[in-house]
């Protein structure tokens, strides 16, 4: 028998270190969790019910309809997921779109003056 995945909105932030490493310092979190650094790069470690996760740079890291937070490689999350639009009348989501939006588009502005 086959069966498909409940439609569930979950939250999501992609795991992204947006600071040279010249600048990081220790003790720097993401979500609440400590950043680490080895040889494979930036990581955090996870607590979840099964054990201690590891989610890389670039990971999504998934809060769960209990509260629950796990990584999730880019990968699966694109086939599993996809962004919710915020509906029309919701002023509040748009705005915060809004700004988070231009927030990144300045940031990559500064980028292309760095380079």
């Amino acid at each position: 028998m086959k069966y498909r995945r409940k439609p569930v909105v979950i939250e999501a932030e992609q795991f992204v270190v947006r600071k040279p490493s010249t600048e990081m310092s220790f003790g720097e979190e993401f979500m609440g969790y400590r950043i680490y650094r080895d040889f494979r790069g930036w990581y955090l470690i996870i607590p979840t019910l099964e054990g201690a996760h590891r989610a890389n740079e670039g990971d999504w890291i998934i809060t769960g309809v209990h509260g629950e937070r796990y990584p999730c490689k880019p990968d699966i999350f694109e086939q599993t997921y996809e962004a919710l639009v915020p509906e029309l009348d919701d002023k509040d989501e748009l705005t915060l779109l809004e700004d988070k939006i231009l927030s990144l588009c300045d940031e990559l502005m500064e980028r292309k003056e760095q380079t």
